[in-house]
């Protein structure tokens, strides 16, 4: 346990902070499911608008930390080619 004030501090930012990560990755996860769900539905423009929407989700969360850059670029290459396979 923590005993001097500096480190009670840093539990409580430690705190704070994984709060605000865990919710941002929820956001992320969130636009992401909404763009699988429209894949597998096969509804190419449903797909598509989602996508539009999750994408500034993902780099947000890039540029955050919360994922990594490259990370973020590979999850919307992936699913730019999967719903470009729908035809």
């Amino acid at each position: 346990m923590a005993n001097t004030k500096s480190a009670k501090k840093a539990t409580r930012k430690i705190a704070h902070r994984t709060a605000v990560n865990k919710a941002r990755r929820t956001r992320m996860r969130s636009s992401l499911r909404v763009v699988e769900d429209a894949i597998s539905t096969g509804d190419k423009a449903a797909a598509q608008a989602a996508l539009v929407a999750a994408e500034p989700a993902l780099m947000r969360a890039a540029r955050n930390g919360i994922v990594h850059k490259k990370t973020a670029s590979r999850k919307v290459s992936r699913l730019t080619h999967r719903i470009a396979k729908l035809g």
